[in-house]
C-alpha cells in the first residue's frame, strides 16, 4: 500500500505544479518582440463585448511602444479597466497590462515606426494623439 500512496502524492503535486505553471502569466520580454510587426490590444466599451485592436509597435530602450490612431485612442480612453488592457504578442497572451501615456516619446516612437514599417510613409500623416508605453501589472 506504500508505493501507491507514494505514487498518489507525488502525482498529486505534480497536477499541483503544472496547474500553477499552466496559469502563470508568460514572461515579459519586450526586446524579444523587436521584430514582430504586430500586437493585439483587448479594451472594453461601457456595455460591450472585449474588443481586440491590431496595431503596429516598436522596442524603444527595453519598453514596448504603440502609436494609435484616433479610433483606437478613443477605444483606449473609453475602456471600463483603464489603465489597464489585456494584450497578446508572439503567440502569448497577458491578462493585465497599463497603457501609460508617453507623449515624451511620440517623435522617437514615429521615428522607429518609419524605420521598421514601409507603409508608415503614408501612415504617418494621419492623426495619432495618443502614444503609449506598455507596461506589465505585477498582482
Amino acid at each position: 500500500m506504500r508505493p501507491f500512496r507514494r505514487c498518489a502524492t507525488v502525482s498529486a503535486v505534480a497536477a499541483l505544479a503544472w496547474a500553477a505553471v499552466a496559469g502563470a502569466e508568460p514572461a515579459w520580454t519586450p526586446e524579444a518582440w523587436a521584430d514582430e510587426d504586430t500586437l493585439e490590444m483587448r479594451t472594453t466599451d461601457p456595455g460591450a463585448e472585449p474588443h481586440w485592436s491590431k496595431v503596429w509597435l516598436v522596442v524603444l530602450d527595453g519598453a514596448v511602444y504603440v502609436r494609435l490612431g484616433t479610433r483606437a485612442t478613443e477605444r483606449i480612453e473609453a475602456n471600463t479597466t483603464k489603465p489597464e488592457i489585456g494584450l497578446r504578442i508572439a503567440g502569448q497572451e497577458f491578462a493585465r497590462v497599463r497603457g501609460e501615456p508617453a507623449p515624451e516619446m511620440a517623435e522617437r516612437v514615429a521615428a522607429a515606426m518609419a524605420e521598421k514599417y514601409t507603409s508608415d510613409v503614408l501612415i504617418r500623416y494621419f492623426a495619432h494623439p495618443l502614444t503609449m508605453r506598455l507596461v506589465p501589472v505585477d498582482e
